[in-house]
């Protein structure tokens, strides 16, 4: 696990709820159970803080680290679509982008492709995206102060369901995800048959459970969340979604009593 991730984690799944700001001295306590030293820990923060995504006070003697809005943002958009998942049915309609982008902003229009795909729309083609979810008022926010990108937002149908699994099929890697979701599963249902009957505590419990987040974290960005009717035959990602619930809400209390001992102990220190 990067520090940079740990950083954020710690954030999102802990320090959010206790009041959203650390001491540097108890960050880098809670850094060295990743087996990240002292000092990494102190240059990540600083880099973390010149690259905007950290805000830095004093207490006293001491100094605090906060996100920034903008961290908060991206944490939040990250949590949703790592949690979340699309309910109900599907209405067959598919959300459309079409973008153009001048060549000579090559940069732009990577950063376009990206955030496309961080969205969970698909490349049916080179400059048209598709995805089966309504989010095409996301995109124009996502690019609404970039004049140099014309953007074209519609909804369309396709001539029926094999059609759409067609298109499914050439716009994601299906069966590479599938794969990997399994592997996951074949991982981690071991871990949690052992969870269930005994689950880790103190330190062992947060590393496990912030490893869990790790290791899962990409899928969501890989998966657009497809409708039943849209996925192969055997498809695992559903269930290991819920494995990883299941495993992250067993750590939860045993990784909180820890996170609050361990900060505890260094505000009686300080």
């Amino acid at each position: 696990m990067k520090a940079r991730s740990v950083v954020f984690d710690l954030f999102g799944d802990y320090l959010r709820y206790r009041g959203g700001a650390v001491p540097l001295r108890s960050l880098v306590a809670l850094m060295e159970c990743f087996d990240v030293p002292e000092p990494t820990a102190r240059v990540v923060a600083a880099r973390m803080r010149k690259e905007g995504w950290l805000e830095s006070r004093r207490d006293g003697r001491e100094t605090s680290y906060v996100l920034t809005d903008a961290a908060w943002r991206l944490l939040d958009d990250g949590r949703s679509r790592i949690f979340a998942r699309a309910d109900g049915p599907w209405d067959g309609m598919w959300n459309m982008v079409i973008y153009q982008v001048p060549e000579s902003e090559r940069a732009l229009r990577e950063q376009l492709r990206k955030r496309l795909s961080w969205l969970g729309f698909g490349a049916l083609s080179t400059s048209v995206w598709i995805s089966p979810h309504q989010l095409g008022d996301r995109v124009r926010e996502e690019f609404a102060d970039q004049p140099a990108v014309r953007l074209d937002i519609f909804q369309s149908r396709s001539d029926g369901l094999a059609a759409d699994r067609d298109m499914a099929d050439r716009a994601w890697d299906l069966p590479a995800l599938n794969r990997d979701y399994a592997k996951l599963l074949t991982e981690y249902r071991p871990r949690l048959a052992e969870y269930r009957r005994n689950p880790p505590t103190g330190r062992g419990a947060l590393v496990a459970r912030m490893r869990l987040i790790h290791d899962y974290r990409l899928f969501p960005f890989r998966d657009p969340d497809l409708p039943p009717e849209l996925l192969p035959e055997g498809w695992s990602g559903r269930a290991a979604h819920e494995l990883f619930l299941e495993v992250h809400g067993l750590l939860r209390r045993p990784a909180e009593a820890f996170v609050d001992e361990l900060l505890d102990g260094c505000a009686k220190a300080s």
